[in-house]
């Protein structure tokens, strides 16, 4: 297994939030620090563009469009790099500090480990289900939050994120008729179903390649492959150094 060990970037655009009261906000949550070196008390004028590329399309509305195109500040939180088993702990606080922050003024937030944003309405909705979460219902609000899904390469539907909870990316091997809106919400469903269970189930610690598996018990066979990370390099901050877990078509 790779030596890498993942941390949060978090990018927070500010509109009348100052880096310092960023960092005193993000800290309050244990932990988290201000990126002193790429931090800047100025707008970006390619934040608009980078958000765009974080799927902000899934959850933005006009307000959030322009909270983007009007922020001051942005500021790049991080985290401690993550050991395995304390990853989807910092997880969850920084999911609540990301919520104290745009309660304070952040003007929108992305995650550079995973390449993803929401809008303010959706991120505030995520911390609220992970505040008082146990076990699955915990695990499905970290995987909304941090897991950016679908990542089509022309063979199979992948994730990006499964890293910041000490777990390894899901997929799933795909035919191109199976893309339809339907047939990726259902996709997308299955991908979450297996992250779900690698992060809860102690099962999922034994997996080695080549094993069976049902989404449910009367569902069809499929096969779990399993592999190291090879779409980024292990400096990038999408590596994930616990590999993937791939689901094969039903057989």
């Amino acid at each position: 297994m790779s030596e890498a060990i993942p941390r949060h970037v978090l990018c927070v655009l500010g509109s009348g939030l100052g880096l310092s009261e960023m960092e005193q906000i993000a800290t309050g949550f244990g932990g988290f620090v201000l990126d002193g070196e790429y931090s800047e008390a100025e707008p970006d004028p390619q934040m608009p563009e980078a958000f765009e590329a974080c799927m902000a399309a899934a959850s933005f509305d006009e307000a959030d469009w322009t909270a983007v195109e009007s922020h001051d500040t942005v500021g790049y939180l991080l985290s401690a790099p993550m050991m395995r088993e304390l990853a989807a702990d910092t997880s969850r606080r920084l999911l609540a500090a990301t919520a104290a922050l745009l309660r304070s003024g952040a003007a929108a937030v992305k995650n550079e480990s995973s390449g993803i944003t929401h809008g303010r309405a959706r991120w505030l909705a995520l911390a609220d289900r992970a505040a008082d979460a146990k076990d699955e219902d915990l695990a499905s609000a970290l995987v909304s939050a941090w897991v950016k899904r679908p990542i089509y390469d022309g063979q199979v539907l992948y994730s990006c994120g499964m890293h910041l909870l000490g777990a390894p990316e899901v997929e799933i091997e795909v035919d191109e008729e199976q893309l339809t809106g339907e047939g990726v919400s259902d996709l997308v469903a299955q991908l979450d179903t297996l992250a779900i269970y690698l992060l809860t189930d102690p099962r999922a610690e034994e997996i080695e390649d080549g094993a069976g598996y049902r989404m449910t018990e009367d569902a069809p066979r499929r096969l779990l492959r399993t592999g190291m990370c090879d779409r980024y390099e292990e400096d990038d901050l999408f590596f994930n150094p616990y590999g993937y877990v791939r689901l094969t078509q039903p057989q």
